[in-house]
């Protein structure tokens, strides 16, 4: 998309301000997308070609996508990289599985993914509905991460903070929770998202995994079992035994991810620090944040929007 193409887009899509204070939000598709973003969106929807090996990790922001990221790598190149040789060791999980609409289509709008050796990992938050025909339709697997809409929101706000611009001014918390009942939200509405990849999940089994982040939190030894079966790839009776499960358990565990050096330490090309991934990690941490009557008030419109779906959550320990 041309700058001038870009430019005549906006004028047609509705605009918000983002948590920054900035009108930079345009409901595109479905999906609140930031302006600096629409057009990596748009080249990755309509450029990416899918392989049948393809791993794709999805999520909304700050729902556990570095985690997940991490155990998804570990899983599934086990049989290359043991976890004392990982390469979570050395780099962050942001580096060794780029995210489509961030890291890859932002650089550049056709890269050439085709060098990476299979299976081919990478992250997207967008919608189930809006991923690229090739993903939908090939047999290429996605591996999907949510988190109760409290902590998700809360998680993000906190992120914003950190990358705070000098003189940039940003929104309350009051001021963004407002507009997040509404759905305006970066990659939101929270509700739509979520839906989209539950009915996937729900519908197709064998192309769409859904996992909750709380769940992983209570029982990461199933939950990793379950990833690597999803995949093809079921951890071995020698595997268990051998206590593999327990060692990528440990490698990624948010403790021994956050105190590494490199996400101690480390920056990534956007120039984010590598530590803005790693804040608390603990469910139900909202409510050191939202009022009991702003939490009341969300969880009640997302109930209403799941309504009849099945999909429920968690938003305490």
């Amino acid at each position: 998309m041309e700058e001038e193409d870009l430019q005549q887009l906006l004028l047609t899509l509705p605009a918000e301000k983002n948590f920054e204070g900035t009108k930079s939000l345009y409901l595109y598709k479905g999906t609140w997308v930031p302006v600096s973003l629409l057009r990596a969106v748009d080249s990755f929807q309509r450029h990416f070609i899918a392989q049948d090996t393809d791993i794709i990790v999805a999520s909304m922001p700050k729902s556990g996508t570095t985690w997940l990221k991490a155990l998804t790598f570990s899983v599934a190149k086990r049989h290359i990289y043991g976890p004392k040789e990982s390469p979570l060791l050395t780099a962050s999980p942001h580096a060794l599985v780029p995210c489509f609409e961030v890291d890859l289509y932002m650089k550049d709008p056709q890269p050439n993914l085709d060098r990476a050796p299979p299976p081919r990992i990478f992250s997207s938050h967008s919608h189930f509905t809006n991923l690229p025909e090739s993903i939908r339709n090939s047999k290429c697997k996605v591996v999907y991460i949510c988190r109760n809409p409290l902590d998700q929101v809360v998680s993000y706000f906190q992120l914003v903070h950190k990358f705070k611009l000098h003189g940039t001014p940003l929104l309350s918390l009051d001021e963004c929770f407002e507009k997040i009942c509404r759905g305006v939200h970066v990659l939101g509405p929270f509700w739509d998202t979520v839906l989209g990849y539950w009915k996937a999940s729900l519908e197709r089994p064998d192309k769409v995994l859904f996992l909750k982040y709380e769940d992983l939190k209570e029982d990461i030894i199933s939950n990793l079992k379950k990833i690597a079966e999803f995949l093809g790839i079921p951890f071995t009776e020698e595997e268990e035994k051998e206590g593999a499960i327990e060692e990528i358990s440990r490698l990624c565990s948010f403790d021994n991810l956050r105190n590494l050096e490199v996400n101690k330490n480390g920056v990534l090309p956007s120039g984010a620090p590598n530590s803005s991934f790693f804040r608390k990690g603990k469910v139900g941490d909202w409510a050191n944040y939202l009022s009991p009557s702003m939490a009341e008030n969300y969880l009640k419109i997302v109930e209403e929007k799941l309504s009849g779906s099945g999909l429920t959550f968690r938003t305490s320990q």
